[in-house]
């Protein structure tokens, strides 16, 4: 099946500087893709590339095989979720919902509301204008009025972004949930690596314009191309030549037999995270690391002397010249 989505070495340049180089990328029908990256690595400007509110410099983009970048933003079968979400003040949710259906001339516009209301479990509140909606309704609404109009391709803008964090990790799962049920593509933008690596089926986490890495969350996370794309997604205790994330850090008051994969450690101070601790030693050449501990464990004190080991299969050893 060809891709319903594909970038093809696009590039845009703008007077001060180069926001995207040659990019390339393809989004299968279904799945939901995540642009990961921090500010200014060209993962917005790439939505937005995509959307039609900029033009490739060069390139080629194809929805279902055809190339779209010459087209306006109205004559694409995409749809956008704002950062903001863009609603209609002075509209109710049901009269944003079905704004779009109208301006095309859309038949049976009341039964597609109605379903687009139960699908994002908003019936009831169909009448109450943005100011009465909380966040996370205000999104629910965006969403539904961009899956109203059936996009091959919904672009989703820091979606979660204006959440406050409890509700954003309900949120998240409410997302995934309904791009599994609507089974339209998601294409999400998102500074926040857990967001992706909870969302997405495949990332492309961004830098500098480029693709830095392109792969399944857990490909990303535990084979990085290089000291970037290990460093954005998490924390690494770097031990020269590879990396030991937290988490496969174990950390014990007793003796163990010494070896390659042993460190002798004093322990400099502890960080309570609710459902874990992270212990931050110093090793005796005076490097620094974190381990990642059970809360339900004796906690470790400041200057207890212990030792700390990993297993072979989770150390991340990176390409040769890919310390970058």
């Amino acid at each position: 099946m060809p891709p319903v989505l594909e970038l093809r070495s696009v590039s845009k340049h703008f007077p001060t500087h180069k926001a995207v180089s040659d990019v390339s990328l393809s989004i299968e029908r279904g799945k939901l893709f995540a642009l990961l990256g921090p500010s200014g690595c060209g993962k917005t400007t790439t939505l937005r590339m995509v959307a039609g509110f900029d033009k490739p410099t060069s390139g080629q983009i194809l929805l279902s095989g055809q190339d779209i970048a010459p087209l306006e933003p109205y004559e694409r079968n995409v749809t956008t979720v704002f950062q903001s979400y863009a609603l209609f003040p002075h509209l109710t949710a049901r009269e944003n919902i079905e704004f779009g259906l109208r301006r095309k001339g859309a038949t049976d516009i009341d039964k597609h509301v109605r379903d687009m209301l139960e699908l994002v479990q908003m019936a009831g509140k169909e009448d109450r204008k943005p100011p009465r909606l909380s966040g996370g309704e205000k999104q629910r609404v965006a969403l539904a009025r961009a899956l109203v109009l059936e996009p091959e391709v919904l672009l989703l803008d820091e979606p979660l972004s204006a959440l406050d964090p409890k509700l954003r990790k309900q949120v998240r799962a409410e997302l995934k949930s309904l791009q599994r049920r609507v089974g339209i593509t998601f294409v999400i933008v998102t500074h926040d690596q857990e967001e992706a690596m909870m969302l997405a089926d495949e990332v492309a986490l961004m830098h500098k314009g480029q693709i830095a890495q392109l792969g399944t969350p857990e490909d990303i996370y535990l084979r990085p191309a290089n000291r970037f794309v290990a460093n954005f997604l998490g924390a690494v205790n770097w031990m020269g030549s590879f990396g030991v994330r937290p988490e496969a850090l174990r950390m014990t008051r007793d003796p163990i037999e010494s070896g390659p994969r042993t460190r002798f450690a004093n322990v400099e101070h502890a960080m309570f995270l609710g459902s874990c601790f992270h212990v931050h030693a110093k090793l005796g050449d005076g490097k620094l690391i974190v381990a990642e501990v059970s809360r339900v464990d004796d906690p470790f004190r400041p200057g207890e002397h212990v030792h700390v080991w990993w297993n072979g299969e989770d150390e991340l050893h990176l390409p040769a010249g890919a310390d970058e």
